[in-house]
């Protein structure tokens, strides 16, 4: 049997294009009848809403800069949350989360993003379409596109991608993140965890984080630690910094996280476990990752208060 989930990788030149393939994409699902969702960054958002007119109001519109500023966020906050509103039912979703402008820091997330967007969705009846401007993305962002997309469109038409291997994308940027400068650093156990949630809250506070914005992060930092104590050897290292303007914390630890899709499946609140890794994706606004047998390190990025990062 066929696996109902679709897949494929927009490759557009220009704005002609863009609203050619993506439009065509959104009417046809509003003929058949399938709820759409458009996630993509604000001014192709914005192209979009105004060829769509009054169809507009039969499609969600989410700015994909603000949704999707973490990439590990994107799964569970964006295509499931959709997604999950319609048991039943085939939907589709136009979904962008690279755009030129992303940094160095975010693109090997983005890259996860899109492999581990096949295992999330293998056996569903989704239909996902990822937009790539093939003019001003970097060719390595094109070749990991072929490499996580079954199924490739652009002007001339449709083929399937001979280098579909999205295994070896999540695994070729599963990498040893690069060292900071003179961190702040913590290591703590069960008898001192308060101690990680108080350097959060210095280096926030001290950067002008207040009020939701500190919990968040101080609660962040708490759920990395547990995780430390209850699925990584019991103790762990926290360090702490600021890189390009931003807050920045590491948790490491001898853990291992072999599932691929952990932090990034919706968890029913009601069901017993930790949802760590999930909280952490959705209040962050970066998450890195390394993991490997005995090892695990989780980085996550905090933009300063006050900053909005443009998209597209």
């Amino acid at each position: 049997m066929s696996n109902p989930f679709v897949h494929p990788g927009l490759f557009y030149k220009g704005a002609g294009e863009y609203l050619a393939g993506t439009l065509s994409f959104i009417r046809d699902g509003l003929a058949a009848g399938e709820p759409v969702a458009v996630a993509v960054p604000a001014v192709n958002l914005a192209l979009i809403s105004g060829e769509l007119g009054d169809q507009a109001d039969r499609v969600l519109l989410t700015d994909m800069g603000e949704a999707g500023r973490n990439p590990g966020r994107i799964i569970p906050a964006v295509l499931r949350a959709f997604a999950d509103r319609h048991p039943g039912e085939r939907v589709r979703i136009i979904g962008e989360p690279i755009w030129p402008g992303r940094s160095a820091a975010e693109y090997p997330a983005c890259a996860q993003h899109e492999a581990l967007i096949n295992l999330a969705f293998a056996g569903r009846p989704v239909t996902i379409l990822c937009p790539y401007d093939a003019e001003h993305l970097d060719r390595v962002v094109l070749d990991d596109a072929v490499r996580t997309h079954p199924v490739l469109r652009d002007a001339s038409g449709e083929r399937e991608s001979e280098g579909f291997a999205p295994a070896a994308v999540v695994d070729g940027y599963n990498q040893p993140l690069d060292q900071p400068l003179d961190p702040a650093v913590l290591a703590f156990d069960h008898t001192n965890l308060a101690e990680a949630r108080q350097v959060a809250a210095e280096r926030a506070g001290a950067m002008g984080f207040r009020g939701a914005r500190l919990d968040d992060i101080q609660l962040v930092v708490s759920e990395l630690g547990a995780n430390s104590l209850d699925h990584g050897g019991g103790s762990g290292l926290l360090r702490a910094w600021t890189e390009g303007g931003r807050l920045v914390f590491e948790v490491s630890d001898r853990g291992h996280i072999t599932d691929p899709l952990a932090g990034r499946s919706p968890v029913d609140p009601r069901t017993p476990g930790s949802r760590g890794l999930l909280i952490v994706n959705l209040l962050s606004d970066l998450v890195r990752v390394h993991t490997r047998d005995g090892f695990t390190a989780v980085r996550t990025y905090f933009d300063p208060p006050g900053v909005l990062t443009p998209a597209g």
